[in-house]
């Protein structure tokens, strides 16, 4: 049986939190986990900047809504889900995923909430548990799955290395140097053909 376990943005669907910062132009928001490691020093910046500013969920949807998957991410996907199971291990929030996921055809995502006042403010987050991604690859090969796992940030690292097969898509140039052990791809062609080929 097999698994593949994939990020969410930057392999399937724009970091949503660019996007957020193109439409503001608050540039601070441009940070993601491909320049941060530390998702907490991240996370708390981020609501830090959104309190600072006034924006609320409100705003965030907005920009949310005028995403749309990457180009060939939805073909990629309804082909392996062809013929593998396939789990989306995100840091992203259930409260933003809703009208990406449905772009998607409703794939099976595990990912974090996020704490949200009568006003529309974020005040907190909370991880479904820590390093959630190398836990959910963990319990899949508890569960005698074969898992191969794709992601593009620092916080994809321990998911690729819990895997039977970790291949990164598109990562920045300093994470392929400081990690040179996992294969690079560009395309989702490149992408399926190493992930399927990885666990045979």
């Amino acid at each position: 049986m097999k698994m593949i376990c994939l990020d969410l943005e930057g392999v399937l669907v724009p970091e949503i939190w660019i996007g957020v910062a193109e439409r503001t132009g608050i540039d601070e928001l441009r940070l993601t986990t491909r320049d941060i490691s530390d998702y907490d020093v991240l996370m708390k910046g981020r609501i830090e900047i959104l309190r600072e500013q006034d924006l609320r969920i409100g705003d965030i949807h907005e920009v949310i809504a005028s995403l749309s998957p990457l180009d060939g991410a939805r073909d990629f996907l309804d082909r392996l889900r062809a013929s593998v199971q396939v789990a989306i291990l995100s840091d992203t929030f259930y409260q933003f995923a809703e009208p990406l996921m449905r772009q998607l055809d409703w794939p099976s995502l595990y990912c974090n909430n996020l704490d949200i006042d009568e006003q529309g403010r974020v005040t907190g987050y909370r991880l479904r548990q820590p390093d959630q991604k190398r836990q959910a690859v963990r319990a899949f090969k508890g569960l005698n799955f074969r898992v191969a796992a794709a992601g593009d940030s620092y916080n994809d690292l321990s998911m690729l290395s819990e895997a039977d097969a970790g291949v990164l898509f598109r990562p920045p140039g300093k994470l392929v140097d400081e990690h040179p052990h996992f294969p690079v791809t560009q395309t989702h062609e490149e992408l399926y053909d190493a992930i399927m080929g990885a666990l045979g």
